[in-house]
């Protein structure tokens, strides 16, 4: 089949690889989010699918409204067959998803129709699910409200970040959906309405969501660090400067303190009561600094029981 495919950042570029690697299929073209400035100089970066197109060859197109007319007009010119989504940043109008023959479908990172929208992996995590997944479902105008053609079940590690989850998911959604273009172009596939009462939602991950609220439960306070690992990161403050958490552990029992406050600092971690049990800090990246252990950050930062976090 001819693939126009659509997708930005790397859980989508590894989506995109299996497709040409699998040599069953020609990507006609490659559809992703412009250069967008990143870091402290605010240089333009491109995106890990433009990139990736680049290396193979792949025509590429950057729209900044992909509804608009002039957009839609290219994407025809292309004739695919099939338009395959992964993370893409963008929402296809009516016109769009009726363009090519058999329609457009997405490869997102839950077990539709739990998590739909864009931080499902996170989501997962944080909530203290056991197993997650990935769903190839066949888009229409609603966000992930599809129908399912195929998914894959995950399981969820107790150690699980947000880095480490994508990674998974990434894998077994590029072996997913060579699999589901096959029985497609075979007619095999078979389509399954989602049960919109199971619904539930993952919206945009925002900085601020990294924000360590201590008066929530330890358990709940550990498996967001992990979720938000790498970005934005589990974050709180000491002295008023940004103190990310990288690597704490959820203990049982009540401490001696207020939500917040240092209780005990050893040579290799400090123990910060929450609203139920403590959180065991083991890793932490001052601002501006690198990630390092508790022992040297020990090294080079004052830090006392009594200590309120968070102000």
């Amino acid at each position: 089949m001819k693939i126009l495919f659509m997708g930005t950042p790397d859980f989508a570029e590894v989506i995109l690889r299996a497709i040409t690697l699998c040599k069953e299929h020609e990507v006609v073209a490659a559809v992703t989010q412009p250069d967008r400035p990143k870091g402290r100089k605010k240089a333009l970066s491109e995106s890990p699918v433009k990139i990736y197109a680049r290396q193979c060859g792949i025509p590429v197109l950057q729209p900044e409204r992909i509804k608009n007319a002039d957009e839609i007009a290219r994407l025809r010119e292309y004739d695919a067959d099939i338009y395959v989504v992964a993370a893409f940043g963008q929402i296809l109008s009516k016109e769009i998803l009726a363009i090519p023959r058999y329609g457009c479908i997405n490869v997102h990172a839950s077990l539709l129709p739990k998590y739909r929208g864009s931080s499902p992996i996170q989501r997962a995590i944080a909530d203290g699910e056991e197993v997650t997944g990935v769903t190839v479902q066949q888009m229409n105008e609603g966000v992930d409200t599809g129908d399912i053609i195929d998914f894959v079940r995950v399981a969820i590690s107790p150690d699980e970040t947000g880095g480490s989850l994508f990674d998974k998911l990434a894998e077994e959604g590029a072996k997913l959906i060579v699999k589901t273009l096959s029985d497609i172009e075979a007619g095999r596939a078979k389509r399954t309405p989602q049960d919109d009462t199971k619904a539930t939602y993952a919206g945009m991950l925002k900085k601020e969501m990294g924000r360590i609220d201590w008066q929530a439960d330890a358990s709940s306070i550990e498996r967001m660090i992990r979720a938000y690992t790498p970005w934005p990161g589990g974050f709180t403050y000491l002295s008023q400067k940004v103190l990310k958490i990288t690597e704490a552990e959820a203990l049982t029992g009540n401490a001696d303190g207020s939500c917040g406050t240092v209780t005990e600092v050893s040579k290799d971690h400090f123990l910060v009561a929450c609203k139920s049990g403590m959180l065991r800090v083991t890793k932490v990246q001052a601002e501006g600094k690198k990630e390092m252990t508790v022992h040297d950050f020990l090294l080079g930062n004052s830090l006392s029981v009594g200590t309120i976090l968070g102000g």
